[in-house]
């Protein structure tokens, strides 16, 4: 592959170019270009001030957790992660690490929209969950029940046989799907988890010459700390060339799939816009387990907001933006459309104007509250609060033809 092919597919995975080519799309909706959107920044105080209150409510202390997997594993308060621990007790601390990178992957990439109607019913705790929560449990359960894994002997861990011999009704069976209880996009679920299995075997360098796990990125970041210190957008390039190979039907550059990257006729030249949201949600979600052993991660803010449909709902919930034509909310729209791409890059910019404001007013700097905090305490509440008050069944504003692969 030519030098300038592989500087244009590096520069689409950095999150310098997510914030310049969203910003692109931002400024051409602040100057009133977009057939689709207005922004209203008069809203912002107003937004900032009902992110604040949910912060409040969620955490008074302020002391709030990164947005990442970690959170929804605890889901009606119940000890899940205490028990995993428990479970992992004879592991060496990185391979504890290792196995938690293999639950987080997993579920990360399990957790695309579940759909409105879904809910999962825990056996130990009989307790009913839906959409996140729900998908997080029942990842969790699959994983201690050894689904995920070919070795009897060891059924805490994901492999790559397994993976790849993983058959629809063993994930159906696991998510609890029936006639009545329908999950959006199990086969694209499924086929990504399949992909990965591939994957796990044609990168031994990042997962491991024998028995390859996605858990074994853990050696592969070990090796690229420094003074005990890692950058966290250095994990967050080591996902992306790690799992960008998993991704069904995506736009590709001489062969290489880009992932979460979409057109929009608006952005000069290439007219590409990257979010890689889930592989930066994946991101957040793998920064816990190597805290855990002791690790400093370094220069969080450099990874963008989520450009996803509860941040976009608060948004557009709470007026900072608007739909132009009424339509727009009541039709449906496929990802990759310029509508769902606007929205999603004005969500990553307006994130960012978000936090700055949020930080004003609670006399706060970005050391002491990074994005990835605001998201959690946060903005992600708000959207799902603001959506559960406006709406019944609490479903985003904008209506997203999702194949389990996007949000």
């Amino acid at each position: 592959m030519e030098k300038s092919t592989l500087d244009k597919v590096a520069y689409l995975r950095s999150p310098i170019a997510i914030r310049q080519r969203c910003s692109q799309l931002y400024d051409y909706v602040i100057a009133g270009k977009s057939e689709y959107f207005a922004c209203d920044l008069t809203q912002l105080e107003k937004v900032a001030d009902y992110v604040i209150e949910v912060i409040h409510e969620q955490y008074p202390d302020l002391q709030i957790p990164f947005h990442s997997r970690w959170q929804h594993f605890a889901a009606g308060e119940i000890p899940r992660l205490t028990w995993l621990d428990e479970k992992l007790a004879q592991l060496s601390a990185t391979q504890k690490a290792i196995a938690k990178y293999d639950l987080a992957i997993i579920s990360v990439l399990l957790d695309a929209g579940a759909g409105k109607t879904w809910q999962y019913i825990e056996p130990e705790t009989e307790l009913i969950f839906a959409r996140s929560e729900g998908l997080a449990v029942a990842s969790y359960q699959m994983f201690c029940q050894g689904i995920f894994s070919s070795d009897f002997n060891n059924p805490l861990q994901v492999d790559g046989e397994k993976l790849q011999n993983l058959t629809e009704k063993e994930l159906a069976q696991g998510f609890q799907i029936t006639a009545n209880n329908p999950l959006v996009g199990l086969n694209g679920r499924l086929t990504i988890l399949q992909k990965l299995g591939q994957v796990l075997l044609t990168l031994p360098d990042i997962f491991g010459q024998e028995n390859p796990r996605p858990g074994n990125l853990v050696n592969y970041l070990l090796e690229k700390v420094e003074n005990n210190q890692l950058a966290a957008a250095t994990v967050f390039n080591a996902v992306l060339e790690a799992f960008s190979d998993i991704w069904i039907g995506r736009i590709e550059i001489d062969g290489v799939n880009l992932g979460d990257v979409w057109f929009h006729s608006a952005i000069a030249n290439d007219g590409l816009v990257p979010f890689h949201k889930l592989s930066q949600w994946l991101t957040y979600s793998l920064l816990e387990p190597l805290q855990e052993i002791g690790l400093e991660i370094m220069h969080l803010d450099a990874l963008t907001g989520l450009a996803e449909y509860r941040n976009g709902g608060l948004i557009l919930d709470l007026g900072l933006i608007r739909a132009k034509n009424p339509d727009i909310l009541s039709d449906s729209h496929p990802v990759a459309s310029e509508i769902i791409v606007e929205w999603r890059a004005l969500t990553v910019i307006l994130l960012d104007i978000i936090a700055t404001k949020i930080r004003e007013k609670l006399n706060m700097n970005a050391s002491e509250l990074p994005l990835v905090k605001i998201l959690q305490g946060g903005t992600w509440t708000a959207g799902r609060k603001i959506a559960a008050e406006l709406r019944k069944g609490g479903v985003p504003p904008l209506s997203i033809e999702s194949d389990g692969t996007v949000f």
